[in-house]
């Protein structure tokens, strides 16, 4: 005998999907720059090709923005932001496509290790340089490929059907 997945349990396996999804990415990415910070100490620098792994502090947001204000504004705004889209993640869990799901968790993901990143010591670690493109992390890495996946699924939804009952048709 199979049981069917009640819509209640459904919900609930999503949910724990997300924050399963969302704390392994972050502890991924915390991992990796407390490894940074120890193996690219003293100006090291590993040539991997067109990338390199070279150590670098960012106290702004994305490309620096905002690196001349007060540490507690930019942790501030960053907790707000990511609070938003914990929120929005946790509600559209519900109903959200595998593809959108997988977005909203990579997001998060890398959204969150860099608040945690964020809250040590008032900056984010950035590791990651190609030498034409500002210097990056791997939870950059996260929020730029979710938000790439939230873009593909918004681009594959198909649009909800009219309520032929508004319209007044019978």
């Amino acid at each position: 005998m199979t049981r069917t997945e009640s819509p209640v349990d459904r919900v609930a396996r999503r949910r724990a999907t997300l924050s399963t999804g969302t704390a392994v990415l972050a502890a991924t990415d915390l991992i990796v720059k407390a490894w940074a910070g120890h193996a690219l100490a003293a100006g090291h620098t590993i040539g991997l090709g067109m990338l390199q792994l070279r150590l670098g502090y960012n106290p702004g947001v994305a490309f620096s923005l905002g690196a001349r204000l007060p540490h507690g504004i930019v942790l501030t705004v960053t907790a707000v932001i990511t609070a938003a889209i914990a929120i929005y993640a946790w509600y559209q869990a519900r109903t959200a496509t595998t593809m959108m799901l997988a977005g909203l968790t990579a997001v998060l993901g890398g959204a969150l290790a860099n608040l945690v990143d964020r809250g040590v010591d008032g900056v984010v670690t950035d590791y990651l340089h190609t030498g034409w493109f500002p210097t990056f992390n791997l939870a950059d890495v996260f929020i730029t490929g979710g938000g790439a996946l939230l873009i593909l699924a918004s681009l594959r939804a198909t649009p909800p059907s009219p309520d032929r009952s508004e319209s007044g048709a019978p």
